[in-house]
């Protein structure tokens, strides 16, 4: 018998498959899936695909981490399209906060925070979240993200903040005429997603005092208005997301002077979900 783990954000699934030995013997990727906002029927044609891709059949374990699973009635509706495919032995369907505090800390109890086009947090006991600092999306709220990099740079960028030398640099890679940014941030279908884009050439240009203060702000931000509101003093941070994991040698140093211990860094959360589930 073998176990299928599926991890998925908006813009793409990654479904793995383990064998008895906890060795990955499969790889698919396939559409992503925000069970909250997406169409009950796209979701259950995904489904389906990958159950068929990853060869499921009765005996197996299936374990899916998905963004929006919020209702006793969405998780209910996503159970039983994956029954009327298999019969599992067992079958478990959680958020992605729980999938990225079992990828990080697995039974250890800790803070997670998700930190990539978006971020996020949650406290977990070491086997369910039991608190959460909202998030606020990138309007409101996530800090220490990449979309909140991009808004930053932004907001200057138009007020004709930027050092020359680096607004002349963004001027010759994207649109950087006003209405091209107002169209992109209010009227594209994924703004955050275009936000989060523009950070890695944000930080490619953190050797400027300007950016290097904006950067770090970004991320003392998600220190101070979210990971602090926990106790940081009994329990580490564990980090899930590419944009954390890769500034990690910028963010690490800064939890350690706030007196945040960080627990680790891991950029996919499938890769720490595998090690979970083939123990």
């Amino acid at each position: 018998m073998k176990t299928i783990i599926v991890e998925s954000g908006a813009t793409k699934s990654d479904w793995r498959v383990i064998d008895s030995n906890g060795k990955q013997v499969a790889r698919k990727i396939l559409d992503g899936m925000n069970v909250s906002s997406g169409k009950m029927e796209s979701i259950r044609k995904i489904l389906a695909a990958g159950l068929k891709e990853t060869g499921a059949s009765d005996g197996d374990s299936f374990y899916m981490y998905t963004a929006g699973v919020v209702t006793e009635t969405i998780y209910e509706e996503l159970r039983s399209i994956v029954l009327s495919v298999a019969k599992f032995d067992d079958i478990d369907i959680q958020n992605d906060l729980m999938g990225a505090a079992r990828s990080v800390l697995g039974h250890s109890k800790g803070i997670v925070a998700i930190m990539g086009t978006g971020s996020n947090t949650c406290f977990f006991d070491g086997i369910e979240v039991s608190q959460k600092v909202m998030s606020g999306g990138f309007i409101l709220g996530d800090d220490g993200s990449g979309a909140a990099l991009g808004r930053l740079f932004l907001r200057d960028f138009i007020k004709n903040l930027i050092p020359k030398d680096v607004a002349e640099d963004f001027a010759s890679k994207f649109d950087a005429s006003y209405a091209g940014i107002v169209q992109n941030v209010y009227r594209s279908p994924a703004p955050a997603g275009y936000l989060g884009s523009l950070a890695p050439f944000i930080l490619s240009h953190y050797d400027n005092p300007y950016i290097k203060t904006m950067v770090d702000a970004n991320f003392q931000a998600f220190i101070d208005r979210s990971l602090k509101q926990y106790d940081t003093d009994t329990y580490p941070v564990g980090i899930v997301g590419g944009f954390g994991y890769a500034n990690r040698g910028i963010f690490e140093p800064m939890c350690e002077k706030s007196g945040i211990k960080v627990a680790g860094f891991i950029a996919e959360p499938i890769d720490g979900l595998i090690e979970y589930h083939g123990k």
